[in-house]
């Protein structure tokens, strides 16, 4: 996520420059050919506008419902947080024991596993998908590299919060978070029996696991059903008909005009694609919220906030400071 205030213009051009320099070399070309041979290859400017309207109000559909699955996933990782700080409260208020010691443990051991969950589902989320940008994974100013290594760095971040054969267990799963909250439900049975909670807390903290299974099957749903292609490619296809019959039109307006105001059509040709082609690329990349690209949610930031809350909520040591921004860009 970009947390600036403006994206730089040559920041933007950067990133969708392709679209401008093919759409001018196009334009000359034709113009050219124009100009050169005499062939009268320009279209009325009429219907030619009729179809950039057709256009730009189904790049309008496409952009909006894009935007809709990002504040969606926004909103399922704030209520993440929300029943993430609810967790917490409950493991600190609700577990009593008269052994000081052992009830501090026990409070940490279902920290730390919760900590566990946010960490093996974000790591999930970012898996890559075949309809993703992944090609963007890379390092650079302009592209920032936001992915995170699934299985080579997993284990290494989770060890130092539960036991290293759950670990193993948890790693053989296809469904890491999963299991966590399943071993985390397990863990509160145990409380229960042993008298640390009576039975309407232990099923309160039930329900809140509850509350977590819903946000990760709302976050994974996003995550596994891409935008619909039929969608997205119609807005792809769309955008390049009409970028390939907009020198033919632009010519017949210019070629009126006096002097060599005809070559104005190369510049107008290539800023009129460029723009085009902008709408339909900040569609594409807001449909995969997860994917790991320079317009995420930001969820490694998000899940650090969360650790921050929960280990200060049990007092506990070496607390991890937020993640900063690089560039411009947050996790």
């Amino acid at each position: 996520m970009y947390v600036k205030r403006n994206y730089g213009f040559w920041m933007t051009f950067n990133w969708s420059k392709k679209p401008f320099i093919l759409g001018g070399l196009y334009a000359f070309l034709i113009t050219a050919a124009y100009v050169s041979f005499g062939l009268d290859v320009s279209l009325p400017w009429q219907p030619m506008s009729v179809l950039g309207i057709a256009v730009a109000f189904y790049l309008g559909f496409k952009n909006n419902s894009s935007y809709d699955r990002t504040w969606e996933a926004r909103k399922i990782w704030g209520g993440i947080v929300n029943n993430s700080r609810s967790f917490g409260s409950a493991v600190v208020s609700f577990l009593q024991s008269d052994d000081a010691e052992r009830l501090a443990r026990e409070r940490k051991a279902l920290i730390y596993r919760h900590i566990v969950w946010l960490t093996a589902l974000r790591y999930q989320l970012r898996l890559s998908r075949s309809w993703e940008h992944t090609e963007d994974r890379v390092k650079g100013l302009y592209v920032p590299n936001v992915c995170e290594e699934y299985i080579d760095r997993l284990d290494k971040e989770i060890l130092p919060f539960i036991r290293e054969s759950e670990v193993e267990e948890i790693l053989g799963k296809s469904n890491m978070a999963t299991q966590v909250l399943a071993n985390q439900a397990r863990e509160l049975q145990r409380l229960r029996d042993e008298g640390f909670m009576d039975d309407f807390r232990h099923m309160r903290m039930h329900e809140l696991l509850g509350a977590l299974y819903d946000d990760q099957g709302r976050s994974e749903r996003i995550k596994n059903f891409p935008f619909p292609r039929q969608y997205a490619s119609t807005a792809l296809w769309t955008a390049v008909v009409f970028c390939v019959l907009l020198p033919f039109g632009l010519i017949n307006t210019f070629a009126e005009m006096p002097g060599n105001m005809i070559w104005w059509t190369v510049p107008f040709s290539a800023l009129i694609t460029w723009v085009f082609f902008l709408m339909e690329k900040i569609g594409d990349y807001s449909e995969n919220p997860f994917e790991g690209s320079y317009n995420d949610v930001p969820i490694t930031s998000i899940s650090r906030g969360i650790e921050i809350d929960l280990r200060q909520m049990i007092n506990d040591s070496d607390i991890p400071p937020p993640i900063q921004e690089q560039n411009g860009f947050l996790m």
